[in-house]
């Protein structure tokens, strides 16, 4: 094990950021789903690796909850969450291997310019997590109830894939709850999430939905991981901001010209 992987999952880990692997930069880059704005060469010629951090249950939300019990008016921030793990990424993590002379860029999925990585195919090439038919990937443990935070590109070869390497469940599962339990019927086996269908669902009957994602509530994979319900509330809220715009321009139903 890599002493560099080693450093970063123990200065992670206190803030909640329970998943960290690693993957080389050809391996990702050389993916078919990886377009060139969003590889990683393309971001930093010189890196050779890309470490993949991410969280697994309810422990980010409480390692933020108890920063912004340090910092009043921290829930007043845009995306409080967001900036917790863009603060503590880079003081805690990517600070102290530039501090020792490494080379390090981060990239983060919420990115509003510039270029970012595809993090669901990095999940996928990294081992941290796998597809699913829900649109969200899928962790061996924590199962849907996982997040990419963060990655970082550095200059040293490191190649260190987690448990979910090749990780596929949906095709086997036979059980398959989630898709009875969406009450948009949004989730099929045969074509996944219906992203139309399930966006109509949440702007226009927005009760049902706000306080969770039901079909992800019904997968049968790490129940006992599942967010606590602030946080389920606080991603479906920002899920739906992040839905109206389009929903708006492209699915909302056209007023017919009046006939007078």
């Amino acid at each position: 094990m890599s002493s560099t992987l080693d450093n970063i999952r123990h200065a992670a880990a206190p803030h909640g950021l329970n998943l960290v692997a690693a993957t080389l930069v050809a391996r990702y880059d050389n993916q078919p789903a990886v377009t060139e704005i969003s590889r990683a060469s393309a971001i930093d010629p010189h890196a050779r690796s890309i470490v993949v951090i991410g969280n697994g249950g309810g422990a980010l939300w409480d390692a933020l909850k108890a920063h912004a019990a340090r910092h009043p008016r921290w829930w007043d921030r845009a995306n409080p969450l967001d900036e917790f793990t863009r603060e503590v990424v880079e003081r805690d993590v990517a600070g102290p291997l530039r501090a020792s002379g490494a080379r390090c860029t981060t990239v983060y999925p919420f990115m509003n310019s510039g270029r970012t990585l595809n993090f669901i195919e990095l999940g996928k090439v990294a081992g941290v997590a796998g597809p699913s038919i829900l649109g969200v990937t899928v962790h061996p443990v924590f199962g849907p109830w996982i997040a990419f935070r963060a990655a970082l590109l550095l200059d040293e070869e490191l190649d260190s894939p987690g448990d979910a390497l090749g990780f596929d469940p949906c095709p086997r599962c036979t059980a398959r709850t989630c898709i009875p339990a969406c009450p948009a019927g949004a989730v099929s086996s045969d074509s996944g999430w219906d992203i139309p269908k399930c966006l109509t669902h949440r702007v226009e009957v927005e009760a049902d939905c706000a306080p969770r994602c039901h079909a992800r509530a019904g997968c049968v994979l790490g129940p006992e991981h599942r967010y606590p319900d602030d946080e389920l509330a606080y991603h479906q809220m920002r899920a739906l901001r992040s839905m109206r715009p389009y929903y708006d321009s492209h699915l909302k139903p056209k007023l017919s010209p009046s006939s007078d």
